[in-house]
């Protein structure tokens, strides 16, 4: 029995090297619990998305109010934000029937929670606070700074997984698939919602690459693929240091304990750090596993 459920948790998962940490060991765990749960319903992993949106925004109401009580359950509601995002892709992987629009759809609740955070940080810590000018600026700073973080370390996983499951190169696979899909909807009448959703995706992807280098994949740079896995699943692992589960719950963490101000200081200083370092990490790798022409 046992057996049986940890091989069901490891197929809910995407590949291990590109998991984050915190995921592995707190929220996807939790979010397998609420998934086996749910399993035999009749409940999407697109409702399940749904119902992740809604929590953020809740969580962002409640935390916009302001005061060390409502930090405290906004924070809670952010951390089931963040359960019901992890069981969306696992109960998809279980039952085989995520989409391309349900992919599409789940980066953008994570860019809707995100918003929601932030805003909820302005309103309920900047504006109460003795210098809110100061303050809106750090969450400002803040913002960009999880939304750079964001991009760069999709991109880089999906570079990984290009090379790890033998796609045709960077983001072609999937950008490919949500072009087909993209396509055979344009066709119909309607579906304006769907449309104007594939389209937002398409301009995200084209914004994530100027915050990239692109040399590997616009001047059709070589790499030796062995020594591309080898060293770059050593990168992603340090990459999921700085991605999207880990700075929410760096931002979890402050909220319950009332401490925005070590969440701002922990984003702008300590991860912007090791963010420099990791681009300059990469630049060696792709050095080093270059095959001359």
């Amino acid at each position: 029995m046992l057996n049986k459920l940890l091989a069901e948790y490891k197929g809910s998962l995407k590949k291990l090297e590109v998991e984050e940490v915190l995921d592995l060991i707190f929220y996807r765990p939790l979010a397998f619990l609420l998934v086996k749960i749910i399993f035999r319903t009749g409940i999407t992993p697109n409702q399940i998305t749904l119902g992740a949106i809604l929590f953020a925004i809740a969580g962002g109401i409640i935390f916009a109010q302001g005061g060390k009580e409502n930090f405290f359950i906004g924070a809670l509601f952010f951390m089931a934000y963040n359960i019901f995002d992890c069981a969306d892709g696992q109960l998809a992987r279980l039952k085989k029937n995520g989409s391309s629009l349900g992919r599409i759809i789940d980066g953008f609740a994570d860019y809707i929670a995100g918003i929601s955070a932030y805003l909820a940080i302005g309103f309920g810590f900047a504006n109460h606070s003795t210098d809110p000018d100061f303050y809106w600026t750090l969450t400002l700073l803040a913002a960009g700074t999880n939304i750079v973080h964001a991009i760069t370390l999709d991109y880089y996983r999906n570079r990984y997984l290009d090379y790890a499951l033998n796609r045709n190169g960077t983001l072609d696979a999937d950008l490919k698939q949500h072009y087909d899909s993209y396509n055979e909807i344009s066709k119909k009448k309607g579906f304006y919602f769907q449309k104007l959703l594939y389209k937002i995706y398409f301009g995200y992807s084209k914004i994530q690459l100027l915050f990239v280098s692109k040399s590997s994949d616009k001047k059709i740079r070589k790499y030796d693929r062995e020594a591309f896995l080898k060293y770059n699943k050593k990168m992603i692992w340090f990459w999921t240091f700085i991605g999207p589960t880990t700075e929410w719950t760096l931002f979890i963490g402050a909220a319950l304990f009332n401490s925005i101000d070590f969440f701002f200081w922990g984003m702008i200083m300590f991860a912007n750090a090791v963010a420099f370092a990791l681009v300059a990490g990469q630049v060696f790798v792709n050095f080093l596993t270059t095959i001359d022409d």
